[in-house]
């Protein structure tokens, strides 16, 4: 190099160091034009290492930048094969700590890629890396420089990217002497491979890969800037290596500025409808094909059939036009469309969508993802299913969200998973690794709501309808022979991802996860929920949840469950359900009729009432099983999903009732007002009075009187209006009067005694023919017609023995007496009086026995009062008896 160049080039003036410039590219043009291309070595050579390299001398550094800069200007159509000279000097100067180092660096490959165009191509990794730094500069003159290079090599790739190979990849090799005979082999045995172009996409994604996790803005721009650039040439398919740089794109979306949101967001949209187009179009190749095989498959089946029809001529005519159709299904199948063999990874991008639900990330970056989900239910359900697990788990708890567009989200995504998983049935069943041989269902079998892409499912297994086997020997597979490829749902991890969710905070998250169980459990019973397993118990503590709903769904499980198993399964159920009441009092008061009533809903009522009335029987706290009994007896009355029971109690004929209330009564003696009802409801009169009898051995404590309080109440209900109306035949119940004057007895004078004593008024004057002219001794007596005396004594096959039912409700009631004393530390008083409390006062007068005689001047009787003070009233009764016997006195 001339010293005279050497001098302006290294100026610290940049209008000496250009005119250097000038004459140097004059001075390499002149030597390419003579073919001195060992001088020109050696200008680069020297720029290389005597200016651009220069570290300590920026002026140097400077000059020669330009200087590669004019020399590649010049060298012009030679420029390839000096660029591995001239390329890494001017990248390493993009690190300098001078930003005008840095700039001149910019200019100065601008230019060398201006004249190399293509084959700059072959250095784009670390033009890319270094213009990813570059974006993110300090000084605004690098960003400028930056930012023009940039726009240029995106317009090089734009144009050569997919097509473009170097110059020296495409120089015939050296000559080389081939036999003529063995030339034609040689070129099909190892054909000569297509040279690879410049830009390497393979190469690219793992820096993309690297640089996709930065944190500054303006080098997420530039990167989904190219991003979508390379996404635009549609011979690159960048769809292909997605999973590569998605995790990194989505976090994007978690970032404060505006513009980045927007271009990913873009970005996120162009990747997602180019699947959904790949998808169509392998879909409707797919679809084409099997259409054209059938349709062959019918002419040949024609063909063969009516070949015994058809002269020779009219045959040969037939076979050829069925050869020329071949022909057109062969060529025109051979016409390629774009889209129909790009790969698309779709279990690598699901598991960075499942990783982002599972992140603490940004509104945006979850809603992203909940729309990718929904898309890909559409477009390969059979891909989602495996992630079904993982996805629960954290789409249940975004239907919570306190954001409505990643509620309405998460919701469609809910649904639409789970009308897909309502689809798979007959794979479901299918063991574990194994493949269902069931034909698919058609669509008039398939579930309400299932997803109408089930149909890919099969498309990877299709028969060879091409296959030169004559058409009478070739054999079509059945139905049964139909293999479909079995679902991945992972039961254990879902049924395990579910209940974790019931100790979610919000109610729809707890229901949406009850609901799946539910659904899963009618799909695949066995696979669901053991009595031994960790499921059991959580169902059972969410019984104590405090939203309604979700007890309601957790009912609905149980019983579906019990529904679907052995017998042991559901009396274990009903033992862990009492024990769960015995141990948490609260959930008894407050749920146990809500949970009694909805198990009966779904469950047989006499199977849960026989069962729970077997396994209280044995129950060694007396004090809870009186109340539990006092529950159940509640809901028998009164609970309309109990009318059916009712009916049957009432209907003692037959041997399967009286063994059911048998049971019932063994159980029930552990309260005693509850088996005086279950008499009453059974029209049991006369062991109804006989339990009266021994009312009177037994202490009448305040706990008993309110709940002949609740009773007297509940005979004025409708539920009880059959025995309103047996008041009108005193001959045929004569029992039934002494068992309400009975009660009637029993009550201290308070609104519940003058409810039962304005009903027993009403009909007084009937209760007189008692003591009127006895019938005829053909007549039937009133024993005939009494239910006990019937039963019990009339009939043989009868299977009620009232004695031993009364000497059990003895023995029981004096246990819980001894239980009630030696909780009480033995310090009952023996005296009269009630719960313990001994009355000293005198007790207000009692009406005598038999019937009431209301006075000439009295009202028609009023409608029974509304709910009766008697709780409050025995509940103040210690502080209150004296106080009543004075007021008693003064009436």
């Amino acid at each position: 190099m001339e010293p005279n160049i050497q001098r302006l080039l290294n100026d610290k003036l940049y209008d000496k160091r250009k005119t250097g410039a000038l004459e140097l590219e004059r001075s390499i043009r002149e030597l390419v034009a003579v073919k001195d291309y060992k001088r020109v070595s050696d200008i680069l050579d020297q720029l290389c290492n005597d200016y651009a390299y220069a570290v300590h001398q920026p002026h140097a550094r400077n000059g020669g930048l330009i200087g590669l800069a004019a020399a590649a200007i010049a060298l012009g159509s030679e420029l390839p094969r000096y660029l591995e000279v001239i390329v890494p000097p001017v990248l390493a100067c993009f690190t300098d700590q001078d930003a005008r180092v840095r700039y001149y660096a910019c200019e100065s490959m601008y230019n060398i890629a201006k004249v190399a165009k293509g084959e700059i191509l072959k250095y784009f990794n670390h033009i890319f890396d270094a213009l990813c730094k570059l974006g993110a500069d300090s000084e605004l003159s690098v960003k400028n420089g930056a930012e023009l290079l940039d726009r240029l090599i995106k317009d090089i790739v734009s144009e050569s990217a997919a097509t473009y190979v170097s110059v020296l990849e495409t120089d015939p090799p050296p000559p080389y002497e081939v036999k003529d005979s063995d030339q034609d082999s040689s070129q099909n045995q190892n054909p000569n491979p297509s040279p690879p172009t410049a830009f390497s996409l393979p190469d690219f994604i793992p820096l993309l890969k690297e640089r996709i996790w930065v944190m500054n803005p303006f080098t997420r721009t530039f990167l989904v800037g190219w991003i979508t650039l390379l996404d635009s040439i549609p011979d690159l398919e960048l769809v292909t290596y997605l999973p590569e740089f998605l995790g990194g794109l989505l976090k994007f979306l978690s970032g404060n500025n505006a513009d980045v949101h927007s271009a990913t967001s873009a970005c996120l949209d162009k990747f997602l409808n180019e699947i959904k187009r790949i998808a169509r179009v392998k879909k409707g190749i797919t679809e084409s094909k099997k259409s054209k095989g059938d349709g062959k498959r019918k002419r040949e089946d024609s063909v063969d059939s009516g070949s015994m029809r058809l002269a020779p001529d009219d045959a040969e005519e037939a076979g050829s036009t069925t050869a020329n159709e071949d022909e057109d299904e062969v060529s025109s199948e051979d016409d390629w469309i774009p889209g129909q063999d790009v790969q698309i990874n779709y279990k690598a991008i699901l598991e960075i969508l499942t990783a982002t639900l599972d992140s603490p990330l940004e509104e945006d970056s979850l809603l992203e993802s909940l729309r990718w989900i929904v898309s890909f239910l559409d477009i390969c359900p059979e891909e989602v299913l495996p992630f079904t697990p993982k996805i629960l788990a954290h789409l249940l708890p975004a239907m919570a969200s306190g954001v409505e567009p990643i509620r309405q989200a998460a919701a469609r995504v809910n649904t639409s998973l789970m009308d897909y998983v309502v689809s798979l049935t007959d794979e479901s069943e299918a063991p574990s690794g194994q493949l269902s041989t069931r034909p698919p269902a058609s669509t008039a079998d398939r579930p309400e709501g299932a997803s109408s892409t089930r149909a890919s499912l099969s498309s990877s297994r299709e028969i060879d309808l091409r296959s030169p086997t004559p058409a009478q020997n070739r054999r079509v597979p059945t139905p049964a022979q139909s293999v479909q490829p079995q679902s991945d749902l992972d039961y254990a991890a879902a049924v395990t991802s579910l209940t974790l969710l019931f100790l979610n905070d919000h109610e729809a998250t707890r229901v949406a996860s009850l609901t799946w169980l539910i659904m899963l459990h009618r799909k695949a019973p066995r696979k669901i929920v053991a009595f031994n397993d960790g499921t059991f118990p959580a169902l059972l503590k969410t019984l104590s949840d405090p939203a309604e709903a979700v007890v309601t769904k957790d009912l609905q499980l149980l019983s579906q469950i019990s529904r679907n198993s052995e017998d042991d399964y559901f009396s274990n159920f009903m033992v862990s359900l009492l024990q769960l009441f015995s141990t948490d009092r609260k959930l008894l008061e407050t749920r146990g009729n809500l949970i009694i009533r909805q198990l009966c809903m779904t469950l047989s009522p006499e199977r849960i009432y026989r069962t729970l009335a077997e396994t209280i029987e044995k129950e060694e706290d007396v004090e809870f099983a009186s109340i539990m009994v006092q529950n159940l007896n509640n809901n028998l009355i009164t609970a309309p999903e109990l009318a059916d029971l009712r009916k049957r109690l009432r209907n003692l004929e037959t041997k399967d009732g009286q063994a059911f209330f048998v049971a019932l009564f063994r159980s029930w003696c552990y309260n005693a007002v509850a088996t005086f009802s279950l008499c009453l409801l059974a029209q049991a009169y006369e062991a109804a009075y006989n339990l009266l009898q021994i009312f009177a051995e037994l202490e009448m404590t305040v706990n008993i009187l309110i709940q002949i309080d609740k009773l007297v109440q509940l005979i004025e209900s409708p539920v009880f209006t059959y025995l309103r109306l047996q008041l009108l035949e005193p001959e045929k119940y004569p029992y039934l009067y002494k068992c309400l004057y009975g009660l009637l007895m029993l009550l201290p004078q308070s609104s519940a005694f003058a409810a039962l004593k304005n009903r027993l008024n009403s009909v007084s004057s009937i209760g007189y023919l008692q003591i009127g002219p006895r019938p005829s001794a053909t007549a039937p007596s009133a024993s005939n017609y009494d239910r006990p005396n019937r039963l019990g004594k009339g009939r043989e096959d009868n299977i009620i023995r009232w004695e031993q039912l009364l000497e059990k409700f003895r023995t029981v009631q004096d246990r819980a007496r001894r239980a009630q004393r030696l909780m009480e530390g033995g310090g009952l008083d023996d005296g009269p009086g009630f719960g313990g409390i001994r009355i000293t006062e005198k007790e207000p007068p009692r009406p005598a026995a038999g019937p009431a005689v209301p006075p000439k001047d009295s009202t028609p009787a009023a409608a029974p009062p509304k709910r009766s003070g008697l709780t409050r009233q025995f509940g103040r009764l210690g502080a209150s008896v004296s106080g009543r016997g004075k007021r008693s006195q003064q009436q």
